[in-house]
């Protein structure tokens, strides 16, 4: 049977009804002992309580500053700070690229200094170190003459051709050969023992040959880029993962998809690498061909400088082939982190 409340409606008495009072009245009593607490947590505490329920509701705001935005508890990291955001981060990123670049001009800048200093000093004799200030000058007047242009282009046109030929055959004969466990037993000892071989020392075979023609300094040129490439190439193929080759075959891929979709992906990084290894040492091997052999060049006039006795035209030419070098290294740059825009190592660069 049910009891009846007050009001007509059956109601969940039953024989424990005479408690209630007692319940209702021990809940108020903690609540008015809770009341009073609250007052003495304020002025020992500064921090704003937060209660479970509140902190689960990740959209409301848990900031100990009412006045402060509201930072969510999903938007705290570990230690309750607020993690950096997509326009915070690309500030910090920013600033941090304009501190890099102004460390690199004033170390620029305090080289030319240093050597202003060693020449207008006496501490290097002026006519074999003129100024800095002359040499730039002068550096300004070449680049309205045409026969500077014109021997800038002969030295871009041999590094370029140098680069292809060097990373086309090294990319070619680094995946045939790092694909075949026998070929890379094969050829390690013959490749140890050439690579090591300076490219200067084949400057009297590669006159015998082609004379002093471009071919003498494309000789040059691919013969030291092609090891910076393969050498590359022969560790990004090694470095594939044989559980990823193994999944491959398992679902019938042939070897050339399996060329295609894991291990080129996987040797591309290294690629690059020795690519951009290979461009600054191609413009390395151009200008020395230039000097030694006389193949048309920035090399070739910097030789005529030197033995014309006009040093500061001489070290005017040695600036632009520096101005080169770091041209090139940028552009280098700039292709590898596009082409690996998707590799982790060049997401975790641009992340910090």
């Amino acid at each position: 049977m049910t009891d009846q409340t007050p009001t007509g409606a059956p109601g969940p008495r039953g024989p424990h009804a005479s408690e209630d009072p007692r319940r209702e009245t021990e809940i108020e009593r903690l609540h008015r002992l809770e009341a009073a607490a609250r007052p003495d947590q304020r002025r020992g505490d500064t921090r704003r309580h937060v209660d479970a329920a509140t902190v689960a509701a990740l959209d409301i705001p848990t900031r100990p500053d009412p006045a402060a935005p509201p930072t969510s508890v999903a938007q705290s990291g570990a230690t309750g700070s607020r993690t950096s955001s997509g326009p915070g981060r690309a500030r910090r990123r920013a600033r941090r690229g304009w501190g890099t670049r102004l460390l690199g001009v004033a170390g620029l800048l305090g080289f030319l200094l240093t050597w202003e200093l060693l020449s207008r000093t006496g501490v290097v004799n002026p006519t074999y170190l003129p100024p800095a200030s002359a040499a730039i000058a002068d550096l300004f007047r070449n680049f309205g003459l045409a026969a500077f242009w014109e021997a800038v282009g002969d030295t871009m046109l041999q590094w370029f051709l140098g680069m292809v030929i060097a990373v086309t055959a090294a990319t070619v004969l680094g995946f045939i050969i790092g694909s075949s466990t026998f070929l890379r037993r094969f050829t390690n000892s013959t490749i140890e023992f050439l690579r090591p071989v300076p490219s200067v020392a084949l400057i009297p075979l590669a006159v015998l040959l082609y004379g002093v023609s471009i071919q003498s300094a494309l000789l040059l040129i691919v013969y030291a880029s092609f090891w910076q490439v393969l050498i590359q190439v022969l560790y990004g193929v090694a470095d594939v993962d044989n559980v990823a080759m193994n999944t491959a075959r398992s679902y019938g891929l042939g070897p050339l998809a399996r060329l295609r979709y894991v291990i080129f992906p996987t040797t591309l990084p290294y690629l690059m690498t020795g690519v951009r290894l290979a461009a600054a040492v191609a413009l390395i091997l151009a200008i020395t061909a230039q000097l030694i052999i006389g193949t048309p060049g920035l090399g070739a006039e910097i030789a005529k400088a030197q033995s014309g006795g006009s040093y500061v035209a001489m070290y005017a030419l040695i600036l632009a082939t520096g101005m080169l070098g770091v041209l090139i290294n940028i552009v280098m740059r700039v292709i590898e982190r596009r082409v690996l825009s998707w590799h982790s190592s060049v997401r975790t660069e641009v992340v910090k």
